[in-house]
């Protein structure tokens, strides 16, 4: 079951959330995270937040989501992530990489919800963050955001190696695997 939480709009910034970039297209975004919260239907709250709604029992009419930072555990994660319907990855600049980490981590540990990378998302990193599972990304740089609207998404479909997802054997040689589409 994901939790909802009635939670009280507190310290917006006024800088509206960007849509999403999901299946080749930009969308709306479904989730706001804690300190850009407008009201919408699903929040993001830091590990810390998140773990305080859900013991408070505060269940209401909001999905929740997880606000996973560079320095969080995921050992400290785990038992929630079967409350919560998507779990952003927090790049916080381009050159920390822990997010990859965390992202084919809980992949592997069964989280079946959305994850979702924010911050830093440039366009030569999505396709190395969809080989560890993120599906769904919060594209804030003008650039990538150019280039994705114009259909210049970098991503190959054949890889010789397989990722954290299940992938398909291509073919006649077992060992080339085809991006799952």
């Amino acid at each position: 079951m994901v939790a909802t939480a009635i939670v009280p709009q507190g310290a917006a910034t006024g800088t509206s959330t960007p849509d999403v970039y999901r299946a080749g297209r930009f969308e709306p975004n479904d989730f706001a995270i804690a300190a850009e919260d407008s009201g919408g239907d699903g929040l993001i709250l830091p590990l810390s937040a998140l773990r305080a709604t859900l013991d408070g029992n505060s269940v209401g009419n909001r999905r929740l989501g997880l606000l996973f930072s560079p320095a969080d555990r995921l050992e400290d994660a785990l038992p929630l992530i079967d409350r919560i319907a998507v779990i952003a990855i927090d790049f916080p600049k381009y050159t920390d990489g822990r997010g990859f980490s965390h992202a084919a981590r809980l992949v592997r540990s069964g989280f079946a919800g959305e994850i979702r990378a924010v911050g830093d998302v440039l366009i030569d990193e999505i396709p190395l963050m969809r080989r560890v599972g993120i599906t769904v990304f919060e594209v804030r740089n003008e650039t990538a955001r150019r280039y994705l609207s114009e259909g210049r998404d970098p991503s190959p479909n054949l890889y010789y190696q397989p990722g954290a997802l299940p992938e398909p054997p291509a073919g006649t040689r077992p060992w080339l695997r085809r991006r799952a589409t």
